[in-house]
């Protein structure tokens, strides 16, 4: 009886290893399994534009945003992602990426994705909660920089370490964050133009969930139209809050060091605050600054009261009011009202 025991237990335990081994990745250019169905969607941004800074030309409708992305995972470990943007003048590519994700604390992106600069930056235009990104990020981060670089959607093309770690609390949220990235300098979809590298990194703390603190750096060069190689130092720090709906962000950054002697300095400071009013219905109340030399004398303003009727997750109607105080500009202070439409499958 015993050994008839042993017997049954080891022909159970060798079961059980070959339906480990039939289940458990193997290897190689032969394998086909482990492959999650690629994730297909796309989403449209629509706007409707009034301002009375040029009585002459007071507005009209336009396409803000067509996109369509792809997505998926390989073994669970290896994520990529492919966006395109189809409106504008040139169709192009917006993210291409793969990114090894095994673990939380530790994860390797190399290919074309956001910088990690504020935090801002990084989201989906869905989530910033008015018609467009910050100046900041507009002028400090790669949206139009301050030094004369195109709109590249504040990408770059590089490699990049992430990982969160040192979960607490109840929720088990992690403390920590981390990214840094090592970019060619020169945006999205063109090789690089010299042998130097941009540095951009954050640190964050979460202390409970939802509430982050971070500070961001970055040190780097452009090479402009004209061959001229432009220094970029820069610095932020800023707080975000999302929780249960209610947003609180807002971040500071300036230009450093050598950014500084080349062109002077710069500065950008916003401070948002998102209020929800029911499940479908947000309000945004929003201070925007850039200060192109980093005084009073040269500082754009922008105040927005900004309204999202959410009707679906997939469904946004956005109603902004601006009110502009401009010293660059010989007619300092003018209005604008903003109306898009956000849908997405």
């Amino acid at each position: 009886m015993k050994k008839l025991f042993i017997t049954i237990v080891v022909a159970l335990v060798s079961l059980a290893a070959m339906a480990q081994d039939a289940t458990a990745p193997k290897y190689g250019y032969k394998e086909t399994k482990f492959f999650s169905t690629p994730k297909v969607g796309a989403y449209i941004i629509g706007a409707y534009k009034y301002s009375d800074l040029n009585p002459e030309k007071p507005g009209g409708f336009s396409c803000r945003l067509i996109r369509a992305y792809v997505d998926g995972s390989i073994y669970n470990d290896f994520k990529y992602r492919v966006q395109f943007q189809a409106n504008g003048e040139k169709p192009h590519v917006k993210d291409f990426y793969i990114e090894w994700a095994k673990y939380d604390f530790f994860s390797v992106k190399m290919g074309q994705f956001k910088r990690a600069f504020t935090f801002e930056n990084p989201m989906n235009p869905w989530d910033v909660g008015a018609g467009d990104f910050s100046f900041l990020v507009q002028k400090m981060a790669g949206m139009g920089d301050r030094l004369g670089e195109a709109n590249m959607g504040g990408r770059d093309q590089g490699i990049q370490i992430q990982g969160d770690f040192l979960p607490i609390g109840k929720d088990r949220h992690n403390l920590f964050h981390y990214q840094l990235g090592l970019y060619n300098g020169q945006g999205i979809n063109v090789a690089d133009a010299d042998k130097k590298k941009d540095i951009i990194g954050t640190f964050q703390v979460q202390p409970i969930k939802g509430l982050k603190f971070g500070v961001f750096g970055w040190k780097g060069n452009w090479i402009n139209a004209d061959g001229v190689d432009l220094n970029r130092e820069r610095i932020s720090a800023g707080v975000s809050f999302d929780r249960n709906n209610w947003t609180f962000r807002s971040e500071y950054a300036a230009t450093a060091n050598e950014e500084i002697d080349q062109s002077g300095g710069a500065d950008a400071l916003y401070v948002t605050l998102g209020v929800p009013v029911a499940d479908w219905f947000k309000v945004y109340l929003k201070w925007d600054e850039f200060r192109a030399a980093a005084t009073a004398a040269t500082s754009h303003d922008m105040y927005s009261c900004i309204a999202n009727f959410r009707l679906h997750k997939n469904l946004n109607f956005q109603l902004e009011y601006r009110y502009h105080n401009d010293m660059n500009l010989a007619k300092h202070n003018y209005n604008e009202i903003w109306f898009e439409t956000y849908i997405r499958w």
